[in-house]
């Protein structure tokens, strides 16, 4: 799956320039299917709230480039501060429960991780 919904809400955020010029990072992108399976009504307000979405958003964004064959179980920091939880499991990745279902996409600034949960606060 794609990862559109994801790349959306940064440029609705205001995200995508301190994304470009910063970094390198690791982004831990929700599909398209991910953001389907929020509860309805959860994506529209989002959108609404940018500090909200972004803070969200945050969550996603660990700074420097981590490919799966580097992950080491336990917390990392995003670039927001909190922590979430890799965790590795005979190669499956996940990330505070979201599986890793495409790694390793080479972008601008870093690398992308495609995970199958958007992970909220």
């Amino acid at each position: 799956g794609g990862f559109k919904m994801f790349l959306a809400s940064v440029k609705a955020a205001g995200m995508t320039d301190s994304l470009r010029h910063q970094g390198p990072f690791t982004v831990f992108a929700p599909s398209d299917e991910a953001f389907a399976k929020l509860p309805e009504g959860e994506v529209e307000s989002l959108m609404k709230d940018k500090a909200k979405l972004a803070r969200m958003l945050s969550r996603h964004i660990v700074p420097g480039k981590l490919l799966v064959a580097e992950v080491k179980p336990g917390p990392v920091k995003t670039i927001q501060g909190d922590s979430i939880k890799l965790t590795s499991d005979n190669g499956m990745i996940t990330v505070d429960g979201a599986r890793v279902t495409q790694s390793d996409l080479k972008a601008d600034n870093g690398v992308i991780q495609v995970i199958d949960k958007v992970i909220l606060p």
